[in-house]
């Protein structure tokens, strides 16, 4: 069994927590996006599901050797670029089939969501570590932020203008960030020493 120091156990904590918050917005976010068709509202309730992974992943490799770490950041950076590939077909599959997503909803829930991802945020930037998982974590939630952030103008854009592709145009960024996050990670985990 792990002996965990205290900040270990801090880590721990903040990591539990941020899991638990990052699964509540995948939930609602997926029923809410359901509901409003929304490309991007989907995509960012997905990006909330393998970001909970993530912290799950994150939270086992605290207190572990530096290669456990490196491992877990290195599959953490794997699952977001498979989150990107997904949203960017699911995307394109809306693209093409038509979508008619409900702007009021995407705002409301973009502006839940980026509340939670920033109080989040704020969390993890109190543990103080040079950790690769916890820059990882960071890094997880930063993206999450800002794509809230598109996301609420993408809702306001289909209000205004009563068309779709804001909200396509946005679940395609919330995609790009992710890839970029994903790389931003999977090159942290190449430059982390052994």
């Amino acid at each position: 069994m792990t002996a965990f120091n205290a900040q270990d156990q801090r880590q721990r904590r903040t990591l539990l927590l941020v899991l638990v918050l990052n699964f509540g917005l995948f939930l609602a976010l997926g029923v809410a996006g359901w509901l409003a068709d929304s490309s991007a509202l989907l995509a960012n309730a997905a990006d909330n599901a393998s970001d909970s992974a993530v912290y799950l992943i994150s939270f086992l490799a605290v207190g572990r050797a530096p290669r456990w770490k490196k491992t877990a950041a290195t599959m953490s950076g794997v699952l977001l670029l498979l989150f990107a590939i997904g949203v960017l077909a699911d995307v394109g599959r809306r693209w093409l089939m038509g979508t008619e997503p409900i702007g009021p909803t995407m705002m409301v829930m973009a502006l839940a969501a980026a509340l939670v991802n920033l109080w989040c945020l704020k969390l993890l930037q109190k543990v103080d570590s040079d950790d690769v998982n916890m820059r990882a974590a960071e890094t997880f939630s930063f993206n999450d932020f800002v794509s809230n952030g598109g996301i609420l103008v993408a809702g306001g854009l289909v209000l205004w203008l009563g068309q779709a592709w804001p909200d396509l145009v946005v679940g395609a960024l919330v995609a790009i960030v992710a890839a970029k996050g994903a790389f931003e990670i999977l090159s942290d985990v190449r430059n982390e020493p052994s």
